[in-house]
């Protein structure tokens, strides 16, 4: 059974740090694309940062770039997400995704992330 299971949001004050995990069971970890999207309310899911099956390669929306870290442990079936100089425009609720080859997705059920003082 596949699982993505995502832990470490809550309520930071802007310019804060947050580190969000995603940890997966079900399938071969180290063979699938990782993602984070978040949604924030009455928006579109965007995509926040996405990393390679073997770490090599990363990429990160424009507005993420420099603040947020994406990284993966495959041998603890792990991505994480490291957020730093938090804002409130980044409130949302933060989701991973498991990509694999064939381009099936399985995600996560959400992680909220407030950014208020």
């Amino acid at each position: 059974q596949v699982q993505l299971v995502e832990s470490g949001g809550g309520l930071v004050q802007p310019g804060g740090s947050l580190r969000l995990s995603c940890v997966v069971s079900g399938f071969t970890f180290s063979t699938y694309t990782m993602s984070w999207y978040r949604q924030a309310p009455g928006k579109e899911r965007e995509l926040v940062a996405a990393i390679t099956s073997t770490g090599g390669t990363t990429n990160y929306a424009d507005s993420m770039k420099g603040r947020f870290t994406i990284s993966r442990d495959n041998a603890k079936n792990t991505v994480y997400l490291q957020m730093n100089s938090l804002k409130p425009e980044d409130t949302a609720v933060y989701y991973c995704k498991a990509r694999n080859y064939y381009n099936i997705d399985y995600w996560g059920q959400g992680t909220q992330v407030t950014v208020s003082s």
